[in-house]
């Protein structure tokens, strides 16, 4: 079908049924355009699927929009939780969802939902496909940030990724279920990390794909925020310090 990117087809027919799951703080400006994106990936799979937005505390118009979302579509679902952080939200959303792969990603409009059919291709293969930006679209001190903390994670867990936090992540249900809830988990920024650190230790396979990434539309970025940066940070040292499994490196 024309307008997938990279001439790909539209459909592989790999999901039989997706939870598409978003988490998101104060994006007014965003949401509506990612939900009718979403919404457009599970209709022209013709799969039983849901999109399920994680308001974590928005204090802007997110709310009323989200409202005016479920009322037209009844695929459409929102967990509202007071602002506990980007983690707690992610961790909310994979416990909710409904359906047999769960794809992740955020609401902010820096990714091509179209380009789930690249993570799509490789989904009967592996357990969780990962992308990573092969084009990062952030001011240089972001990237910079990026490279040090994919850095940290690699050499503290014995682990090779590209880009633990790329937010476009598809996952079958049974990675959700096996690693426990997910409970427990990091509230913050370090969540991706330890999402795929405890999956590469349970024995998951994981595959990474190259996705484009867009500079942020609107709203406003809180990933290079300090309080954001030492929370994930403390999150880091608390999960290194009860880690004991070793976890096994992704297949190339």
């Amino acid at each position: 079908m024309a307008g997938r990117p990279g001439g790909e087809p539209a459909v592989l027919h790999g999901l039989r049924s997706l939870s598409i799951v978003l988490p998101a703080r104060d994006e007014a400006a965003n949401i509506a355009a990612v939900v009718a994106a979403g919404l457009r990936e599970i209709h022209l799979r013709q799969i039983p699927g849901e999109v399920l937005v994680v308001d974590d505390g928005s204090e802007d118009a997110t709310p009323r929009i989200l409202r005016a979302l479920v009322a037209g579509d009844e695929r459409v679902r929102v967990l509202r939780l007071p602002a506990r952080g980007y983690g707690a939200a992610v961790a909310a959303g994979l416990a909710e969802a409904r359906f047999e792969h769960i794809f992740c990603t955020d609401a902010d409009q820096q990714f091509d939902l179209r380009e789930l059919v690249r993570l799509e291709r490789h989904c009967m293969a592996h357990d969780v496909v990962v992308g990573f930006r092969a084009m990062r679209a952030d001011p240089l001190h972001r990237r910079a940030y990026g490279w040090a903390w994919n850095q940290s994670i690699n050499t503290a867990f014995g682990v090779r990724l590209r880009d633990v936090d790329c937010a476009f992540k598809l996952l079958h249900r049974r990675v959700v279920d096996r690693l426990g809830g997910p409970v427990g988990w990091s509230e913050g920024a370090f969540v991706s990390g330890e999402l795929l650190v405890r999956a590469l230790a349970a024995g998951f396979s994981v595959r990474e794909v190259p996705v484009s990434h867009f500079p942020r539309p609107a709203g406003r970025a809180s990933g290079a925020d300090p309080r954001v940066i030492g929370r994930a940070v403390v999150d880091f040292a608390r999960f290194y310090g009860t880690f004991t499994t070793s976890p096994r490196s992704p297949p190339a």
